[in-house]
């Protein structure tokens, strides 16, 4: 092998080999950038980047609006799409919720970021 590419970072295999920019693995057929070193940008920087429906990246008291509308638990009505919400706070929730915030009427929320857009 006249290169030293890197091991596959799912099956472990060494029969690596490089295709354009990717790195491919023939045995489970993984694709990666070489530069990735079969890690996640997630796990390179050390912070989890959290992007919003649209892809723009979410930072700690960003404002966003609601893009879909949305039911309340033991509410009447939901949450419009449009609502704006200020000072969010990102966080490791549950089954994908990773915003914190509060919203005019309806007090403390946990959102998902796939619903919201940053304003």
């Amino acid at each position: 092998m006249p290169e030293n590419l890197p091991p596959c970072p799912q099956c472990s295999s060494e029969y690596t080999y490089e295709m354009n920019a990717l790195v491919v693995c023939p045995e489970c057929g993984h694709e990666w950038m070489p530069t990735e070193s079969g890690t996640d940008s997630e796990a390179t920087s050390g912070e989890r980047v959290i992007k919003d429906a649209v892809g723009n990246i979410l930072k700690d008291g960003d404002a966003v609006v609601v893009v879909k509308a949305l039911k309340v638990k033991g509410s009447p009505s939901g949450i419009k799409a449009g609502t704006k919400v200020r000072g969010i706070r990102l966080v490791d929730g549950v089954d994908g919720h990773d915003i914190d915030c509060k919203i005019d009427g309806f007090g403390a929320m946990q959102l998902k970021s796939s619903v919201v857009k940053k304003a």
